[in-house]
């Protein structure tokens, strides 16, 4: 459609993504100028007369004498592409007639469309009470012409309907793909209605602009209906009407996409529906500055919130009793991620690094509804691991949010015990404790990584994408307002845990316990978290916890070990802690003769001490930070207590550290 050289914003192919810095699209030069109040086509219409619908019209006069015989004939044009679809042919020449008449029949009703914003622009005066004396009878009619425009516009938006009310004949063009510039007329009609529905939207803003902001009343129509119809109302109404019918269009494309796929599944059918989601939301922000109407998200949040609400429709939005969505709160999670991604184009069209943050109209909304639904029903894990990457998504795209960590954190800290799989995924799921300290410590260095990963529902269950919505907030929180944060995050968490609580930790939520604290230490005061550690590990006697939960507690140590030498600080507290432990079941051990089951028992605790000491000399850029500590005598008396595999283990681990600090 290009060849018709309109700068509209539906002429870029649909298979192509559009670009918002793309110089061929006028559409947003135009619309742009439209937002600074400036003439939207300042090179065109500046002839005497101007074409429209294949007559000749004065271009100063004709709205005023001519506009309802005008949009009269809008209307008559719309039913006559809507009869070419009826026509539709395989016929190669049938069909490149039918595309041409569509071509034609599109851009007459564009064209005119265009032409009435010109003319507001150029030629409409606010009619003065103080000139209600003798008037001219053009005089009289152009008075009278914003009213009637308000009524012309209302009754087009009737005639066109609601997008998501089209015939699935008609909606289907969406996916045909852009091939030789040919087109049915359900394509056309269909990107027509599209072209309509935003004309409309920037006529009633620059009406009302032109309008000086006075509220326009549509008298006829309601002398006639008894009914109130003003321009901002019907602002209001067609705004809403079209955001419901986008959201509609995606809904009916989220039935398709599943859980693990969710971030890589567009919500829009086509590059024309991307394209007016940033307008609307750029024409929508820049509307509330002058308090004009409420922002984009406002309304999407009014609008998603009416998802929850069946039956219980809110004042000004519409419902959607017509549109079933089984699971609205993924959804809501789903679509708002990726207009997140939308909504970073700044009015120039510049990717933002950071927009400002949005999630005071959602952290309620989406994260109460969250842990409510899993606390009443409970969401599948499943759905929340696509929820939390959702959250994560959001979290690269806003400032951070405190609110939204603690909301989720309320959820996690009653089901620390929880593995959180899925039993479809199989053994890959199952693997819910670390098998070294040095995994464990990896794992926690990707929670703390700020890349987003293509493949984190798969790798990572809700819990872990929790703790990497936890890692970014804090650092960002913490880089921009200081220590205030952490005191703040700090309290929750530390409160949550006391004797009882750990006692009833099992050796899986023990694992996510160990994965939490590391992970604030990581990205915040790592020896305060450290020593919190080792006070509420400390309520864990031997009698109350197994051998394995013994030894997950050694690997949480180690692993503590590894993040100070990363940060370059002294272990010697932590050390002395761990080796006097070490140094005991030595001795533990060496005495122990004849049980085989203790012998085993204590070799799973060694090994583990043997195995992390190891890592963390091989990962140490310096030995000055105390590694010396975590080699006493009990080594000497595991040597003549050893046997075969278990001789082998302690040799090699000798050999390693004293080629290490040679």
């Amino acid at each position: 459609c290009n060849t018709l050289s309109l700068p509209n914003f539906i002429l870029l192919p649909c298979d192509q993504f559009f670009n918002f810095t793309n110089s061929s699209s006028d559409a947003h030069l135009i619309f742009f100028r439209l937002l600074l109040r400036l003439d939207p086509s300042p090179t065109d219409y500046d002839d005497n007369t101007v074409e429209l619908f294949g007559f000749q019209w004065i271009a100063e006069t004709a709205l005023v004498e001519s506009c309802t015989l005008l949009f009269g004939v809008l209307r008559q044009q719309i039913y006559k592409l809507e009869n070419l679809v009826q026509m539709n042919s395989s016929d190669l020449g049938q069909a490149v007639n039918l595309h041409s008449d569509a071509v034609s029949i599109r851009h007459q009703c564009v064209e005119f469309l265009r032409y009435v914003k010109v003319f507001i622009f150029r030629y409409l005066e606010p009619h003065k009470a103080e000139d209600d004396g003798l008037l001219h009878p053009y005089e009289e009619l152009e008075a009278q012409l914003p009213s009637l425009l308000v009524e012309e516009l209302h009754s087009l938006t009737l005639h066109i309907g609601h997008l998501h009310e089209l015939p699935n004949s008609i909606l289907g063009a969406f996916t045909i793909q852009y091939q030789a510039k040919l087109f049915p007329p359900s394509w056309h009609l269909l990107h027509l209605h599209l072209d309509i529905h935003w004309l409309v939207l920037e006529i009633l803003h620059i009406l009302g602009e032109k309008m000086l902001r006075q509220t326009v009343y549509a008298h006829h129509f309601m002398n006639l209906t008894g009914e109130n119809l003003t321009n901002v109302g019907l602002f209001e109404l067609h705004c809403g009407n079209l955001i419901c019918d986008l959201i509609s269009l995606s809904i009916n494309r989220y039935t398709k996409v599943r859980p693990s796929e969710a971030l890589v599944s567009h919500h829009y059918p086509c590059a024309c529906i991307k394209e007016l989601w940033i307008l609307l939301a750029q024409l929508l922000d820049h509307r509330k500055k002058g308090s004009l109407t409420e922002s984009f998200w406002s309304w999407v949040n009014k609008i998603l919130n009416n998802l929850f609400e069946r039956g219980n429709g809110m004042e000004g939005v519409p419902l959607f009793e017509s549109l079933p969505c089984k699971d609205p709160l993924s959804f809501s999670w789903w679509i708002i991620a990726h207009l997140a991604s939308l909504y970073q184009f700044d009015r120039n069209g510049n990717v933002e690094e950071k927009v400002s943050s949005k999630w005071n109209a959602f952290v309620k909304f989406l994260l109460l509804k969250n842990n409510v639904s899993v606390c009443q029903a409970g969401v599948l894990e499943e759905h929340l691991r696509m929820h939390l990457q959702c959250c994560l998504t959001l979290c690269h795209f806003w400032d951070s949010n405190l609110p939204t960590v603690t909301i989720l954190w309320e959820h996690y800290s009653k089901n620390l015990n929880n593995s959180f799989t899925i039993p479809w995924f199989g053994l890959k799921g199952l693997a819910s404790v670390s098998k070294t300290p040095l995994s464990m410590f990896d794992l926690v260095k990707n929670c703390c990584c700020d890349q987003q990963c293509p493949d984190l529902y798969k790798s990572s269950n809700s819990y872990l994408i929790f703790l990497r919505i936890l890692a970014q907030t804090m650092e960002e929180a913490m880089r921009t307002n200081g220590l205030h944060p952490w005191k703040q995050i700090k309290g929750r968490i530390y409160y949550k845990f006391h004797r009882r609580r750990m006692q009833e930790l099992t050796e899986v939520g023990l694992q996510n316990f160990l994965n939490l604290f590391l992970v604030l230490a990581a990205v915040a005061e790592t020896e305060d978290v450290a020593s919190r550690v080792l006070d509420l590990l400390d309520f864990l006697s031997p009698t109350s916890i197994s051998t394995s939960q013994r030894a997950l507690v050694w690997k949480g140590y180690l692993a503590f070990l590894l993040l100070y030498v990363e940060k370059n600080m002294d272990i010697s507290v932590l050390a002395e802690k761990l080796s006097n432990a070490f140094r005991e079941k030595a001795k533990d051990f060496l005495v122990t003769k004849n049980d085989y089951m203790q012998k085993q028992n204590l070799w799973m605790l060694l090994s583990t001490y043997i195995d992390g000491v190891q890592e963390v000399f091989e990962t140490s850029c310096y030995l000055h930070f105390s590694q010396e500590k975590l080699l006493n005598d009990g080594f000497s008396m595991l040597l003549p207590a050893c046997r075969g595999a278990e001789l082998n283990t302690v040799l090699n681990f000798l050999q390693v550290v004293l080629a290490r600090l040679r």
